[in-house]
């Protein structure tokens, strides 16, 4: 914390009960010194009453006896005594003007369309829809499906490039990635057939038989006696 609570109470008090200059007051309540002699001559802060930065926990009474004595001092609001968590501010959806609403379906369509890895709840951080909307928008039962044209949500200001990449990064990181599938096994009969075939293609082929020349006359000599013995 940088500045104590209420700053022009605190200053009121410490203008109306210590003996502290107006630089030092200026410097410790973040005012401007001649906003400080204003309050001291009761030209501002009328009306506001003046707070105890003692009984808050913001400063001691020997800080303020110490500055007093010395000009030269400054102020430092105290550390306190029991440390609080800092609140977390929960996003609510984003806000779209009236005059860009009616884009919002046009931007929807584009998102469907260019970022199908996109889930609604990203859609509706984008844009600020509902997911009624969106469901109607992809299942084309929008009462005005028909007319509606996939605009860019960046171009039509719903939402800055940023916002947009670091939505499609987020759904990439959210995707599986599918797993290369690597070399199986084969099965036993497959490799035996493809072992037989390269057996029988590497064999050497057998020459073929010479022919007998004196062996086929005889046999036709043999064949034609017989046929002039039927003759006869």
């Amino acid at each position: 914390m940088t500045q104590p609570l209420m700053p022009k109470a605190t200053a009121v008090w410490l203008v109306e009960n210590t003996a502290l200059s107006f630089e030092q007051i200026a410097d410790f309540c973040k005012l401007h010194v001649l906003e400080v002699k204003a309050i001291a001559d009761g030209d501002a802060a009328q009306g506001i009453k003046g707070l105890d930065p003692i009984t808050t926990g913001q400063l001691t009474r020997e800080q303020i006896d110490n500055a007093e004595a010395n000009p030269e001092v400054h102020l430092h609001i105290a550390d306190p005594k029991v440390r609080l968590p800092q609140p977390k501010t929960k996003r609510g959806p984003r806000y779209t003007p009236v005059s860009r609403r009616q884009d919002r379906p046009n931007a929807i369509l584009w998102l469907i369309r260019n970022h199908a890895e996109l889930k609604d709840s990203a859609i509706m951080r984008l844009v600020g829809t509902t997911k009624t909307t969106i469901e109607a928008i992809r299942s084309r039962s929008h009462w005005n499906a028909t007319n509606l044209q996939p605009m860019d949500p960046v171009t039509l200001g719903l939402c800055s490039q940023l916002d947009l990449d670091l939505e499609v990064q987020r759904a990439a990181k959210e995707k599986p990635v599918p797993q290369a599938q690597g070399a199986t096994l084969l099965p036993a009969e497959v490799t035996t057939a493809r072992e037989e075939a390269r057996e029988e293609a590497a064999a050497p082929k057998k020459p073929a038989e010479e022919l007998n020349v004196d062996a086929v006359f005889a046999k036709l000599k043999q064949l034609g006696g017989g046929a002039k013995q039927e003759q006869e």
